[in-house]
């Protein structure tokens, strides 16, 4: 395989990790009890500060995987491959540390359809 498909591939999968906990992971402190009683502002100013790793990740990225820097996949390529990652990254997420919320039929008809939309960004065109 490809250097550039892993690396856009894993530093993807990465990002994705540390900008799921950047936007839920105050949500799991608040249900520990330990941001209850922060003011939004903390809970923003804590987000953006896991968000700035994110963007150290996502931007390489992209980088590395655009076709117009020699990588791989065109920018539209990037950005379905981003979005099933940061639904499954989202997944696994929430099953691991929100284990009241349970996945159903038509959840599982969604991530079938984001497949074949990778299926169709990937598809040769004449």
């Amino acid at each position: 395989m490809n250097w550039a498909i892993i690396a856009t591939l894993g530093l993807l999968i990465m990002s994705n990790i540390v900008m799921t906990f950047a936007w839920y992971g105050h949500l799991k402190l608040q249900q520990m009890g330990i941001s209850t009683h922060w003011p939004l502002i903390l809970v923003i100013v804590l987000s953006w500060g896991i968000a700035f790793f994110e963007y150290t990740l996502m931007v390489p990225a992209n980088r590395i995987g655009f076709e117009g820097n020699g990588g791989p996949f065109s920018l539209m390529q990037l950005k379905v491959l981003q979005e099933v990652i940061t639904l499954t990254v989202f997944t696994v997420f929430v099953k691991l540390f929100f284990s009241n919320e349970t996945l159903h039929w038509n959840h599982f008809v969604s991530f079938a359809l984001l497949i074949v939309a990778v299926y169709f960004a990937f598809m040769e065109v004449d």
